[in-house]
């Protein structure tokens, strides 16, 4: 990661200051080409349609492939960032990225855009954005809550300009030549890549946070060949193997963190479930609205309607959920953005009138603010910021997998039935069951903590409750912390 370098520049802290609000700009543009851009899809869907004959559940899985490899490539970019640094991993996923769309507008069929934009782009995109989120959190301690939601609004830029961008070249060159100029665009983030410079932390650093793991796997082998066992016993070589196995396992997906750590469980779960109704109206609601008589350019206006309100809810978002009456509890923020998202959507099954739109765009907008200012806090708040890196892999990869299945799924459910209002059905439905399970997941798992907590504080000081444990137990409770137990950054 060049730290000798990034030490020779000097003893200073980076973090929170001077160079980091540039790492700050580049991720806002980083998320705005990255996360943005699958928004924009819609506005092509209904031409690729009817240029490859395809149904909706086909159309619907090139934009479930590339947000699923965007969101499932975790690991890869956690191998990537932890051997060559977030610069590395930015460039390489903007390269991709531009290539994958060049290549599209190339394609003779559309299962040759499952591979081009689907795969080739949704990996560049993993890559420079996932990068760029853990290039973020080691710029910023004190402001990482504020530097995250800032960076989200990125997102939202994309959200207003990439429908209306796309609208607007797909009416003057068609979508062949729109993609052809996409990848051009999409280069971009080679540029932002090139402003994250490595930096040097005092502790917790990228390539250190995997020495405990390989110790702890030498100190095994050591203990082997105390016992006389030669290194190229077989009994030892599949045991070194075995043990290589879990500290990559361990080391990129993170699967002793979701084992071991109930809130981190909780979370993944819960998004998991969240991502099979989060992006199906993104993907369906400019062709609902085309569907139902709405002028085109009117249909991708809503798209960027919801992009424009987030770029000033976000920020908003992120200074209120920093407050510290909001440590420890960001998460009922969250599932409350989440089931406000699932409720929004039975506005668009009560009318498909384009003024009725453009008020379910506003609510769905506030609603989704909150979701993308919060979704990374969280994260970080439930684990340690040195395995952050790891603990996104395996949460990111989790979620694409619900990602992939949704939109083919409804988009076949649409086929079946010709009736688009199962696209706000099914959203609705898996959007309010997540908020509900991790909110009172996470309430029942406070209440747990709270009743340890007082039970130790009885086993430590069991004099203060032999005469009056009736008056002396609110005083107990009183002295437990007021984050849960499960918080472990701020």
């Amino acid at each position: 990661m060049c730290q000798g370098e990034a030490a020779g520049r000097g003893t200073a802290k980076p973090q929170d200051q001077g160079w980091a609000w540039m790492v700050l700009l580049a991720a806002v543009v980083l998320q705005g080409l990255t996360l943005g851009f699958p928004c924009c899809i819609g506005v092509f869907f209904t031409d690729l349609q009817h240029e490859f004959q395809a149904s909706n559940s086909q159309t619907s899985w090139f934009p479930s492939i590339m947000v699923a490899v965007l969101h499932g490539g975790g690991p890869l970019c956690s191998i990537l960032v932890k051997r060559f640094g977030c610069r590395f991993a930015v460039m390489l996923g903007g390269l991709l990225s531009g290539l994958g769309m060049v290549s599209s507008s190339f394609c003779k069929s559309i299962s040759q855009l499952y591979l081009t934009a689907g795969l080739i782009t949704g990996l560049g995109s993993c890559f420079s954005f996932q990068a760029g989120v853990t290039a973020l959190g080691y710029y910023f301690v004190r402001w990482r809550t504020l530097a995250t939601a800032t960076a989200s609004t990125g997102v939202s830029l994309g959200f207003t300009v990439w429908p209306l961008l796309s609208q607007y070249l797909l009416d003057e060159m068609g979508w062949r030549n729109t993609f052809l100029i996409f990848g051009g665009i999409l280069l971009n983030c080679c540029v932002c890549g090139a402003i994250m410079r490595p930096i040097q932390l005092a502790s917790g650093s990228l390539p250190q946070s995997a020495k405990p793991e390989e110790e702890a796997g030498s100190r095994a082998e050591e203990t082997q060949l105390s016992n006389g066992a030669s290194p190229h016993h077989p009994t030892l070589q599949q045991h070194t193997r075995r043990t290589k196995c879990f500290q990559i396992l361990q080391k990129y997906l993170a699967f002793d963190i979701f084992c071991q750590n109930k809130g981190y469980q909780i979370y993944t779960i819960g998004v998991t479930w969240m991502m099979m109704g989060f992006a199906l109206p993104h993907i369906y609601l400019v062709p609902y609205a085309i569907h139902n008589g709405v002028e085109e350019r009117k249909a991708a206006l809503l798209i960027s309607i919801i992009g424009f309100i987030n770029i000033f809810i976000r920020p908003l978002t992120g200074l209120l959920s920093g407050h510290r009456v909001f440590t420890g509890r960001r998460i009922y923020l969250f599932s409350l953005a989440t089931l406000l998202c699932g409720l929004s959507n039975f506005i668009c099954v009560i009318s498909a009138e384009f003024s009725v739109l453009i008020l379910y765009c506003v609510i769905l907008s506030i609603a989704m603010s909150g979701v993308g200012a919060l979704i990374f806090q969280v994260l970080m708040d439930v684990v340690e910021m040195d395995r952050f890196s790891s603990a996104l892999g395996l949460f990111t990869i989790l979620e694409s997998i619900t990602i992939l299945i949704g939109p083919p799924l409804t988009g076949f459910l649409v086929d079946i039935t010709s009736d688009f209002h199962y696209v706000f059905y099914n959203s609705s439905f898996f959007l309010i069951s997540a908020a509900l399970f991790m909110g009172l997941s996470f309430c029942a798992l406070e209440k747990k903590n709270k009743l340890r907590e007082a039970s130790k504080a009885r086993l430590d000081n069991p004099s203060r409750y032999q005469y009056s444990e009736t008056s002396t137990e609110p005083k107990a409770e009183s002295k437990s912390p007021p984050a849960v137990e499960y918080i472990t950054s701020i």
